[in-house]
């Protein structure tokens, strides 16, 4: 999770955020039909934290806009929404475990490591493939996601994309890196 000393935006960048996330709900609204923004724009207004992590996600070419409510948990779910996967999240390894076996040509960070960072989670392969219904993403890159213990434990991690017009599913070590390779975050508001 964020520190909570760094994780408020100044009063201009969160009303710029909002503004930002209210074009895009407004300009996307296949992705959200039934929900209402002014709502929404409510709860962000009243949670600094997750406005902060909603800023991290857009900063580094995420996109973020909603795809669903939880009425379980009375939870507005963002995810990443950008055509590709964002931009300032690529060439990056699966985990710190992943990223402190590597002997020579580290990455910079891990998805999970950055996620963390950022406040947000990494979309899991059910996640993953809803966003896939909402549109065509990651036609030209790929995507880390969530993956489950019995695989990481063997050395992988998984990933998918988006070819031929069906969603792949893939595995690499997950200590591998490639520029077109990074991952989609989801947060609850």
């Amino acid at each position: 999770m964020p520190d909570s000393i760094n994780s408020h935006l100044s009063k201009e960048l969160s009303e710029e955020l909002i503004n930002t996330l209210k074009t895009r709900f407004h300009k996307n609204m296949n992705r959200h039909p039934n929900l209402n923004w002014e709502k929404i724009q409510l709860r962000l207004e009243s949670d600094f934290e997750k406005l902060w992590s909603l800023h991290e996600m857009e900063k580094t070419g995420g996109e973020p806009d909603v795809v669903t409510y939880d009425n379980n948990t009375d939870e507005y779910i963002f995810f990443d929404c950008s055509t590709e996967s964002p931009g300032g999240r690529r060439s990056i390894c699966y985990d710190r475990a992943a990223l402190d076996a590597r002997k020579e040509h580290k990455p910079k960070n891990s998805a999970l490591d950055l996620a963390d960072t950022m406040g947000i989670e990494i979309l899991t392969e059910e996640q993953y493939r809803y966003l896939q219904t909402l549109d065509k993403y990651d036609l030209k890159t790929s995507s880390w996601v969530k993956t489950p213990a019995d695989i990481r434990e063997l050395g992988g991690a998984i990933f998918c994309d988006r070819r031929y017009d069906t969603v792949f599913l893939y595995h690499n070590g997950a200590d591998s890196y490639y520029a077109a390779r990074g991952f989609r975050g989801s947060i609850r508001v």
